[in-house]
């Protein structure tokens, strides 16, 4: 009733991977664990899938494909980034279905990687959804730790 009155949203996002939920704070990196790209979430990975989130739009996907930027229907920029020191792989180990400037809808999978690889030729097989453009004072908070799902509600922005 609160949030009703005073026009505040409490914005839920899915996870785009399979695994153990994590804050972005313990992310292997750090400039990801000090939001240095912006607030959001870590997942260390229990499969190599990654599924949109939400229907969005492609922004880009990175030239060695261990990254894109994806936008929301509503707006909400967002990052999503497998692994540590991936782009060092060249693209080695990663497949992907979507290209920029194409729509997709939530569930559709944007790119799969192969998780041996990854963790045999990387620092850290941490995946990443970093939300880039969050309005000041906005916050990323996990709606619960441990396991998640692909596509399950895994923060609320507020």
């Amino acid at each position: 009733m609160f949030d009703a009155l005073f026009g505040r949203k409490k914005n839920r996002f899915a996870s785009p991977f399979s695994g153990q939920l994590c804050p972005i704070t313990e992310t292997p990196d750090e400039a990801f664990a000090e939001k240095m790209n912006g607030d959001g979430f870590m997942v260390r990975p229990s499969d190599g899938r990654v599924l949109a989130p939400a229907d969005s739009t492609v922004n880009v996907v990175v030239e060695t494909k261990h990254a894109m930027g994806l936008t929301t229907k509503e707006g909400l920029e967002y990052l999503l980034h497998i692994g540590i020191d991936t782009v060092k792989l060249n693209g080695s180990g990663f497949t992907v279905y979507v290209q920029d400037g194409q729509d997709v809808k939530k569930g559709d999978t944007l790119m799969t990687f192969d998780t041996a690889y990854v963790k045999t030729n990387a620092p850290s097989d941490a995946c990443l959804c970093v939300f880039t453009d969050l309005q000041e004072g906005q916050e990323v908070f996990l709606l619960k730790g441990g396991s998640v799902k692909a596509l399950e509600d895994a923060v609320e922005i507020r």
